[in-house]
């Protein structure tokens, strides 16, 4: 039976998979194998590289999915496309549903109000549409907390209402977030801390049968020491790692992120996943297939998480 709390799914798909790994589509039309992008000197048009993105994405998804808990879906990539492009991350969300995969829309959102419940229902809701032939939101989406409460309100409404959840951008895994995220407030603790504060209100009261609560965490694997003082500070919120692979987040200090089950977090790989054909360790297997080095980078980063966090 498919329980109606996120965090529950959430850890139901790590236990199945054995794996806290999930994989994060971020496809870019020039980085994709040449057997699905033009090589001569002729511009693609908008269909061939939007086709081309699809057919990459579900070769991902397909040799990544025996392998991996979830998949998270950075909505850029695709927006840029306009309405071709949206309708195929909306294609590639049913896809990994129906493979089992549990959902992430990375698509960072924030606003207020009645623009941000707009957003809500784009985003994360179900579509409520007489004819969307069964069609489903993401089970969680990541969100900017810049607003406030104001901002995270109206999605938190439809994550309770829709048994889905909510990663908050806390201390992320990009060079420059400490302009922001570490400027000491009032109290002399840096930003970040005071954003995790924030997220445990938001997310108190609405915990799973797991412990867990619906409102999660960005917390970049890049960051080091802050992991085990956000865990410190979040018990209840599932933390979403971005970092490992291409932007050299240590496995090793993701440990800190995890309860004594060894649950709690979900990680995240993308390049060093989906563009695995470039790399020289898997030359020979991308000679005859670009998906088998998907496959094999999967099947290695998820060996190198349970290695490095004694899983």
């Amino acid at each position: 039976m498919k329980t109606n709390h996120f965090a529950d799914r959430m850890l139901a798909a790590v236990r199945n998979k054995a794996t806290p790994l999930i994989v994060g589509l971020d496809p870019v039309y020039e980085n994709l194998p040449p057997a699905l992008r033009r090589t001569d000197d002729e511009s693609p048009s908008c269909a061939e590289q939007v086709d081309a993105m699809l057919q990459f994405s579900l070769g991902v998804l397909k040799a990544a999915a025996p392998h991996v808990a979830g998949v998270k879906i950075n909505s850029a990539y695709f927006e840029r496309y306009q309405q071709e492009g949206w309708e195929v991350y909306s294609s590639l969300i049913q896809e990994a549903v129906s493979m089992g995969l549990l959902v992430i829309g990375d698509v960072k959102r924030a606003d207020i109000g009645h623009t941000a419940a707009q957003y809500a229902q784009a985003v994360l809701a179900d579509p409520q549409f007489a004819d969307n032939g069964g069609a489903v939101g993401p089970d969680a989406i990541t969100v900017n907390p810049y607003f406030g409460v104001d901002g995270i309100a109206p999605f938190r409404d439809v994550a309770d209402a829709q048994g889905k959840g909510l990663f908050v951008l806390v201390r992320t895994s990009n060079p420059s977030a400490g302009e922001v995220q570490q400027i000491p407030a009032g109290d002399g603790r840096p930003l970040y801390l005071h954003i995790a504060d924030l997220v445990r209100q938001w997310g108190a009261g609405n915990a799973g049968t797991c412990g867990y609560s619906n409102i999660g965490a960005v917390v970049g694997a890049t960051t080091g020491e802050a992991i085990k003082e956000l865990r410190a500070a979040l018990p209840q919120s599932v933390f979403l790692i971005p970092g490992v692979g291409a932007q050299g987040g240590s496995i090793a200090d993701c440990r800190h992120a995890l309860d004594a089950s060894g649950f709690g977090a979900l990680i995240a790989a993308s390049r060093s996943i989906i563009f695995a054909y470039k790399d020289a360790k898997y030359k020979s297997l991308a000679e005859g297939d670009w998906r088998h080095a998907v496959e094999q980078a999967a099947i290695d980063t998820r060996r190198q998480i349970a290695e490095g966090l004694g899983l």
